[in-house]
């Protein structure tokens, strides 16, 4: 039952900030998670693979009564990221614009908006703020323009000149405000999913295939007693494809080794699943639904706009599996619990940074916890059907931490369904 040597494979989600950002505050909130309970964590430096992309470093953390060693591994795609970000403004503008207007008339963003009205809101915050900045770039073009023929200036010339500023303007506007607004980013966030979504990026499913392979050679080699595949933000949805891929390479790949855990924590599936092309997509989610030798774990919270909350991830697709459904299993997880109240309305409103408290270091103890999960010695099903008993493990006494040992042990096997964990959204229908 105690998880000694545990696997942990996270998948980013569209990050740009890649390893070296993004393992500076991995360890600093290890720090945090340190003094928060009776326990010491030791972590190695980041090894990269020979091709680069994979990075892993080891966690070693030692409880009152426990030690779990754990073997980090972070997938890098955040050279592809880095590349969409470097395309000329005039380039990912025009193109995500269109894409947009494409998801609009195709219904996609009506489908949106029924599922989860919050994200289709951040969905369209980027191209409302653009109509504004567009505005007024147009209205100084304008002025320029009038003065232009006040002083003489003949029409064809004084025209061209406004449209030259229009541009200039609208362009110099869109990147030095995009530290405030993120809206480039997010342009080509949208870019990036849509062309996904149509296997319009070869290069991100030949990588995808290539993470599966280390996923299949982990649990082949592994003494771990479970792997996680940790998918957050856009991870979720990369994390499904990897683990599917993985089990097409290797039927068995949940049976002959570790036990094999999904988490997938602020998903968005539907970015990719509600499109009309992505029938692979809710093929594998169909497969993860029904395949008994892996449990998924989905992880949500309302405050969190940049996920879907409340949203089953197989039946909100349309799928129906019947009885023979075991997956995944939905947490509804309260960030106003794991934060101190002071520093809770400090950033509540900070999108970005809800979002990845996720992957960040609680405040308070709770049976939810990112750097618990990661490091701690419950195994991830057992700790989600009967948190109490984590969280007494995490923070009790002597006597509180045998007792909850007790009842972990006696925790029937079966994770509890969907459908058990609270309220999700009516199926939304697919197209466009």
């Amino acid at each position: 039952m105690r998880v000694q040597h545990r696997h942990i494979i996270y998948v980013q989600g569209y990050d740009p900030r890649g390893l070296a950002q993004y393992y500076r505050m991995f360890r600093t909130e290890l720090r945090k998670f340190g003094r928060l309970y009776p326990l010491a964590a030791t972590i190695t430096r980041p090894q990269s693979a020979p091709d680069g992309e994979t990075a892993s470093w080891t966690i070693e953390t030692k409880g009152e009564d426990w030690e779990t060693r754990t073997h980090y591994d972070f997938l890098r795609t955040e050279d592809f990221i880095q590349n969409d970000l470097a395309w000329p403004i005039w380039r990912t503008v025009f193109h995500a614009v269109v894409i947009y207007w494409r998801l609009v008339f195709g219904g996609t963003i009506a489908r949106f908006w029924k599922a989860n009205w919050r994200f289709a809101t951040f969905i369209t915050y980027p191209h409302f703020l653009l109509f504004i900045e567009a505005l007024g770039s147009l209205g100084v073009a304008f002025a320029f323009g009038w003065g232009l023929e006040a002083l003489g200036i003949p029409p064809f010339l004084s025209i061209a000149a406004s449209a030259a500023l229009f541009v200039a303007v609208l362009g110099t506007a869109l990147k030095y405000t995009e530290n405030l607004t993120y809206l480039l980013y997010l342009l080509s966030d949208t870019i990036w999913t849509w062309e996904f979504s149509h296997r319009q990026r070869p290069e991100w499913d030949q990588r995808i295939d290539r993470f599966a392979q280390h996923l299949v050679n982990v649990a082949k080699t592994s003494d771990a007693e479970e792997i996680v595949i940790v998918g957050h933000s856009s991870g979720s949805f990369l994390g499904v494809e990897m683990l599917a891929r993985a089990l097409k390479l290797d039927p068995e790949l949940g049976r002959h080794g570790p036990r094999i855990v999904l988490l997938t924590i602020g998903g968005n599936f539907p970015i990719v699943g509600f499109h009309a092309a992505s029938r692979d997509f809710r093929d594998h989610l169909r497969q993860l639904a029904v395949e008994p030798s892996v449990d998924w774990i989905d992880c949500q919270s309302r405050k969190d706009v940049m996920n879907f909350y409340p949203f089953d991830p197989v039946a909100g697709h349309g799928i129906d599996v019947g009885a023979a459904r075991r997956n995944p299993t939905i947490v509804p997880v309260r960030f106003r619990e794991i934060i101190k109240p002071e520093h809770y309305n400090r950033f509540r409103w900070k999108f970005f940074r809800v979002h990845f408290q996720f992957v960040m270091a609680n405040e308070r103890p709770h049976a939810y916890d990112f750097f618990m999960i990661v490091c701690g010695p419950v195994p991830l099903k057992e700790r989600m059907a009967n948190q109490q008993a984590a969280l007494d493990i995490a923070a009790g006494d002597a006597g509180a931490r045998e007792m909850a040992w007790n009842r972990l042990e006696n925790t029937p096997n079966d994770s509890p369904t969907a459908p058990q964990t609270g309220r999700m959204e009516p199926t939304a229908a697919r197209g466009g």
